[in-house]
């Protein structure tokens, strides 16, 4: 069962991977702007509180030049600010903002935006900020947070089945119980060690960076982790003295010792995201701890339940299912509650739910959770039916016992009252009649053996009818969990209509189209970088830069661009590119369509030498 489960979580492993977290709302100077003067600082406001990195902040002057600026930090608006101080002269031209913060719920996020000083530059130097993550780094990063997921469920959930439904033998608990407790320890020491490559975008071998370790325990994220780490070695002793446990009921000290436990490991997870940030967060946090809690004690008893109905040696009492019963129900009532008010925080409008990836995959875990109540509902009339088989087997039992007792209290001699009726109205007379019962060989009363008691027919059946709808609720569980895991790393709806209201500006990413155009012809070589602001359908400006092969800038006598979408049979456009002065440009270049455009430069050196090179640039509508 474990095996398949971690064979789902690979199959979901990347489903998350492109989301966004926190999104960039606003930045100070804006995006695009021309500004008289050199600006003192830069400011980025974000949708949700941001964890800071060193290297935040990456400005770029005219020329493509690193610039030297303060350290990052967060500006007056707090935690949901970034800021960064700027030199005191700056030289006119366009400078580019490259930028990377960790968003509340633990995931990096990067992007880059431009503003000028005193007027624009011929050509805008484009950042490369890089993938937000590495992709090995990414897939080894969320493997682990899916572990920790499915490990919480398995270690909470099958330690309160074997405390609240007290099983015959919970020794055959036990291998689930150490596999709960080892693989959420594992997962934990994993994602602390690979936490600052994954901030960084950095590949797995940086994670052995003794600098950015102790950079990792003094985040939030880090403080979780090793808060969680402190919790498990604690809860090791929880579980052997859970293991030692009969049929009898745990203790209240320790019942009370392994709630606040249960607690403490589902808040590392609450503090860490989505719920920590946003509006409400004092009730959120309270939610989403009662959510983890919930989930656990209902999809690990769950596994607990279907290892204790195929692995016990004997005949299951009918009352363990019965309490599991009523404690999956109060799960799932809590479950209900706190995932109504989860969604609307995170929705935050109706159109959220069509409108974007969290609602898509809220709407995917609802279709999970229901088929999961409905085999839920199932395991319960199978376990009602299972109680009622045993409570009339008990009946006859205790009837038996009785009869039996009675018999051997009696003395040999039974006097039975036998009663003639005469005449309707009248009282009939008594008569009393001695009978000796018959002696057994060797002067000992017979008395009739007792016909043994058995369950009946119809209760393997319904044994083995529950043990179909608990597997089945637990693949249906397995499937909820890694929805669950993979919304809790998604943008939630509230904050993308949020960044949405701040204009398309502050995307975080940069507008404009970049393409280079390598050339060698007549003896010259070099490159022409084109410029395409916005990269959309409608009115372009196009900048296009000559190089040459030492990397300084070039001079051509005739430079022509066109474009040409051969999917519509459109173009070819003449761009009539002017020379500027040192670049060459034009602003009333217009691109109808969509698509993937080729992109064809002529590039003229001398009077009888030219080449033309063609690209394809995808222009979005």
């Amino acid at each position: 069962m474990l095996l398949g489960s971690v064979l789902v979580l690979l199959l979901f492993g990347g489903a998350g991977a492109a989301s966004a977290h926190a999104a960039l709302r606003a930045t100070d100077p804006k995006d695009g702007t021309v500004l008289k003067s050199a600006p003192r600082d830069i400011t980025l406001t974000f949708t949700e509180s941001v964890g800071l990195l060193d290297d935040s902040f990456r400005v770029l002057d005219p020329d493509g030049k690193r610039l030297k600026v303060g350290g990052a930090g967060h500006g007056a608006g707090g935690s949901e600010t970034a800021r960064v101080s700027l030199p005191a002269k700056l030289a006119q031209g366009t400078y580019t903002v490259a930028w990377r913060v960790v968003s509340a719920d633990s995931h990096p996020v990067s992007g880059a935006f431009t503003f000028s000083v005193g007027k624009p530059s011929p050509a805008i130097v484009v950042a490369d900020t890089g993938p937000t993550e590495n992709p090995a780094t990414e897939s080894l990063f969320n493997m682990g947070r899916y572990l920790a997921y499915l490990a919480a469920a398995l270690l909470i959930g099958t330690a309160v089945f074997v405390a609240a439904c007290r099983p015959p033998e919970p020794a055959r608990l036990r291998r689930l119980l150490w596999a709960g407790w080892g693989t959420l320890l594992g997962s934990t020491v994993f994602l602390l060690v690979l936490r600052a490559p994954y901030e960084s975008g950095a590949g797995p071998a940086s994670a052995f960076s003794l600098k950015a370790f102790e950079r990792t325990l003094t985040t939030r994220p880090g403080e979780a982790l090793l808060v969680r780490l402190a919790l498990l070695l604690v809860a090791y002793f929880f579980v052997v003295r859970l293991l030692r446990l009969g049929e009898e009921r745990l203790p209240r000290v320790w019942q009370a010792a392994g709630g606040a436990l249960a607690v403490g490991l589902a808040l590392t997870w609450a503090a860490a995201e989505h719920a920590s940030a946003g509006i409400q967060v004092p009730v959120a946090m309270t939610s989403a701890v009662l959510h983890v809690l919930a989930m656990s004690v209902w999809l690990g008893g769950l596994a607990a339940l279907l290892a204790t109905l195929y692995g016990a040696s004997s005949q299951l009492p009918a009352a363990v299912p019965a309490r599991f019963s009523r404690l999956a129900f109060a799960s799932v009532t809590v479950l209900v509650g706190t995932g109504v008010y989860q969604s609307w925080r995170g929705l935050g409008s109706w159109g959220a739910i069509t409108g974007t990836t969290y609602g898509h995959l809220l709407v995917l875990k609802l279709l999970a959770v229901t088929l999961l109540l409905a085999a839920a509902r199932l395991s319960r009339q199978w376990t009602g039916r299972l109680v009622t088989v045993a409570a009339k087997s008990e009946t006859v039992a205790a009837e038996a016992e009785a009869e039996s007792a009675v018999r051997e209290t009696v003395p040999a001699a039974v006097v039975r009252e036998k009663v003639s009726t005469g005449v309707v109205g009248e009282k009939a007379p008594t008569a009393v009649v001695r009978e000796e019962a018959p002696e057994r060989v060797g002067g000992s009363p017979s008395a009739p053996e007792p016909a043994p008691v058995t369950p009946g027919p119809a209760s393997p059946a319904y044994r083995h009818g529950l043990r179909r709808s608990v597997l089945a609720e637990v693949a249906v569980g397995v499937v909820v969990l890694v929805l669950s895991t993979v919304l809790s790393g998604t943008l939630p709806g509230r904050a993308q209509a949020e960044a949405a209201e701040a204009g398309p500006a502050t995307g975080g990413l940069p507008a404009a189209s970049v393409t280079n155009v390598p050339f060698a012809v007549g003896g010259a070589t070099g490159k022409v970088q084109i410029t395409l602001d916005p990269g959309r359908t409608g009115e372009n400006s196009v900048q296009a830069l000559v190089y040459a092969a030492d990397g300084g800038l070039a001079t051509v006598p005739e430079l022509r661009l066109s474009f040409t979408l051969p999917a519509k049979q459109i173009g070819p456009i003449d761009a009539q590119l002017r020379n500027k002065g040192g670049y060459w440009g034009t602003n009333d270049l217009t691109l109808p369509l969509a698509g993937d455009w080729r992109m064809k430069a002529t590039i003229r050196v001398s009077d009888v030498d030219q080449i033309s090179v063609t690209k394809t640039v995808r222009i979005v509508g």
